[in-house]
């Protein structure tokens, strides 16, 4: 297939990018592993989006988003980020995609306020905000005849002409140009290769190589293992945030995906509590319960050392001034299922894999160190987020990169700048010579297991030289096995998986061992 943009990923980031080149006119190919649209991180975010409200500026902002990031962050991508997005958010979904965002009484949007932040700025739908956005994106995409969107398909391979042409003229030239991707179509089992003049990685977070993770099943850091094989640079890869409050239903359970207790419940009142009954949190930090997500996390891990409990206890029942169920109708739901009720207990809470800070490296339009190959989205960098991302702004983060990427694109196709077809043409089809009959699904899933239990016991929350120094031994162990059995195994979903998130494990945990600074998210017990 050839098409002007791919766009894998059809999260916020990339279902933005892919609009804003349609609507142009730019014919655009959107790659989804699921059915349907709802298969990322997008539908899954609780609290809301950065927007802005009366007392707010960008200047305030930014401060919030450097206290939080430990002032790591980059200085231009958060200027364009306070300057911009807000009004990228407005033009986008409140004026051109309107989302039924919370309103007051006299119609005015409700705002409410998250851990980290000075003032209420956050856009929210109840607890649903990811689903209510995705629903409104999606119904664009589906509506939009520029855009063609190809379900079931994984990214295996980013294609480059230095890695990937035929020809040895393509591979004496100095420029390497990302050319598009190979692509398992899961519906009938082959591989296709899909040419296109620009290619966009929004591929979401790496949350499922965790033991313990709020991400979506498909968020496996397949976007930084491609990128990475194909030189592309990806930076702060030991940035991993842990989100403070997941559902706990005990140490039995096996769910691939913990259900999160968004932060938002802290932001209306609730407090960490601990098996005593205790309000801990001050004894940690001034800010109590509204402390950046990294103190947090930590200090409910020390709280759970200390007393020896599982886990601690969110106290929303005597500290919520609103109707619970209303506020918070998915949260109270989910927990009702389980025997708890919000208005009268406690919810039992454990720190899980949430956010990935870090990504491929990109500049304020979503490009990337190679040609013709942009990012948006958490599997990118932009610099914003720095050591440790500040509630509810990587919705924004995401719509204003895509946007932008969009842009960019659009400009780029007007000035006729397509690849050629002779390079085009040096591009084969996927080598399917494979001998062995089929993979062995009891090694995959034994495989996964070692992969989430070394990066949640020695690359989490915590990390020491030892740790880091055992967990780079047993993954490139694993790493060059895997590498064997993807060459003589015949592709598959499951397969493709496994090997991009052993690298992205790879990634995270070579980064960690490198920075021997403890910093927001990367927290060096040594």
């Amino acid at each position: 297939m050839k098409t002007e943009v791919l766009v894998i990923g059809a999260g916020i980031s990339g279902c933005i990018s892919a609009l804003t080149a349609a609507e142009k006119g730019v014919e655009v190919i959107l790659l989804t592993q699921g059915e349907d649209l709802f298969t990322g991180n997008t539908r899954l975010a609780q609290g809301g989006i950065v927007y802005t409200g009366p007392e707010d500026s960008p200047k305030i902002l930014e401060n919030d988003i450097r206290t939080a990031g430990w002032n790591y962050n980059y200085s231009k991508a958060l200027r364009t980020l306070t300057k911009h997005g807000p009004e990228a958010l407005k033009h986008i979904l409140l004026d051109k995609y309107p989302v039924p965002f919370a309103r007051e009484e006299d119609g005015e949007y409700s705002l409410t306020r998250e851990g980290g932040h000075a003032v209420q700025r956050i856009l929210y739908c109840a607890d649903h905000t990811g689903q209510s956005i995705m629903e409104v994106l999606s119904k664009a995409v589906i509506s939009n005849h520029n855009i063609t969107v190809c379900t079931q398909r994984t990214a295996i391979d980013i294609l480059t002409n230095h890695h990937h042409a035929k020809s040895t003229e393509m591979r004496y030239c100095l420029s390497n140009k990302c050319l598009g991707a190979y692509v398992y179509n899961e519906s009938i089992n082959a591989v296709e290769t899909i040419l296109a003049n620009y290619t966009v990685l929004a591929t979401g977070g790496l949350g499922q190589i965790y033991l313990h993770t709020t991400n979506s099943t498909g968020s496996i850091g397949s976007g930084i293992a491609m990128a990475t094989r194909a030189k592309v640079r990806v930076i702060n890869s030991e940035m991993v945030q842990f989100h403070p409050t997941a559902f706990y239903q005990g140490a039995r359970s096996r769910a691939s995906r913990r259900f999160l207790i968004s932060e938002a419940v802290r932001g209306e009142g609730a407090k960490l509590i601990n098996c005593y009954g205790e309000a801990f949190m001050p004894r940690y930090d001034p800010r109590a319960d509204l402390a950046p997500r990294d103190i947090v996390t930590r200090s409910i891990q020390e709280e759970m050392l200390r007393t020896g409990e599982e886990c601690v206890y969110l106290d929303a029942a005597n500290h919520v001034d609103h109707n619970l169920s209303k506020r918070f109708p998915t949260i109270f739901g989910r927990c009702a299922e389980a025997g708890i009720d919000m208005d009268s207990k406690p919810i039992p809470v454990v720190p899980a894999a949430h956010y990935f800070c870090g990504g491929v490296l990109v500049d304020d339009k979503g490009k990337t160190t190679l040609d013709r190959l942009y990012a948006v989205g958490e599997c990118s960098c932009t610099g914003v987020h720095g050591a440790n991302r500040l509630a509810s702004t990587s919705l924004l983060e995401g719509l204003l990169w895509g946007y932008n990427a969009g842009k960019d694109i659009v400009a780029q196709a007007a000035r006729k700048s397509s690849l050629s077809r002779k390079l085009m043409d040096s591009i084969p089809d996927w080598d399917n010579s494979s001998t062995n009959t089929n993979e062995d699904p009891a090694l995959i899933a034994q495989d996964w297991m070692l992969i989430r239990s070394i990066m949640w016991n020695y690359v989490g929350i915590t990390r020491s030289s030892a740790r880091l120094s055992r967990a780079m031994y047993d993954l490139q162990n694993l790493n060059r096995d895997l590498r064997s059995f993807y060459k003589r195994t015949p592709l598959s979903r499951p397969i493709v998986d496994l090997f991009h998130g052993c690298q992205a494990a790879l990634s995270v945990t070579a980064a960690a061992s490198k920075n021997k600074e403890s910093l927001g998210c990367h927290y060096r017990v040594d």
